[in-house]
């Protein structure tokens, strides 16, 4: 697929995904169903989609705040991660991508990273992989979410825990917005 080049871990998995995806479509396709896919699609850029996506992420993004305030803070994490998530589909659909598997949308936000497409902070790529954030030494983005999500606790205690997820998905919204908008 790359030539000569020596492939990298996150090259691999992206014709994982682009392979998953064709055979999932063609499957749908002998049984007369709605094409679905669970990895990767490659299609033309679509700046109509990545928009969509960058406001879905703005719009979780403002949810932090107000999960908070309304006093569902616990809902603040998960609002946290698919903010960085939507940011990752956009910067996808802007260089022809569908995605509808995380891991292989990881994947591909390093491989466009390596292949110097974008310009993206590994700790970006990371806030959505088993790695801590800044900030929070014992607990992952991932952790935070699920901890959240599918535990019983209902209430954040620690500001900085929301203040961190909050920043660090700010500071992607703006750097998505640079890498769609050029």
């Amino acid at each position: 697929m790359w030539g000569c080049l020596k492939m990298s871990q996150a090259s691999k998995h992206i014709e994982w995904c682009l392979n998953k995806a064709k055979k999932e479509v063609e499957e749908c396709k002998k049984l007369g169903k709605r094409a679905k896919h669970r990895g990767l699609v490659k299609n033309n850029p679509d700046i109509e989609e990545a928009q969509k996506h960058l406001a879905k992420a703005e719009h979780n993004l403002s949810g932090i705040t107000k999960f908070k305030e309304i006093g569902f803070s616990d809902w603040s994490m998960s609002a946290g991660f698919y903010c960085i998530y939507h940011c990752f589909l956009s910067i996808a659909a802007r260089f022809g991508y569908e995605s509808r598997n995380q891991t292989c949308t990881i994947s591909l936000m390093r491989f466009l990273n390596e292949t110097h497409t974008i310009s993206l902070d590994e700790k970006y790529i990371r806030l959505l992989e088993s790695e801590e954030i800044q900030g929070i030494t014992d607990e992952s983005v991932i952790d935070l979410r699920e901890n959240y999500t599918y535990g019983a606790i209902i209430t954040v205690n620690d500001d900085g825990k929301i203040n961190d997820l909050k920043k660090s998905c700010q500071d992607l919204v703006e750097i998505t917005k640079q890498i769609i908008y050029g």
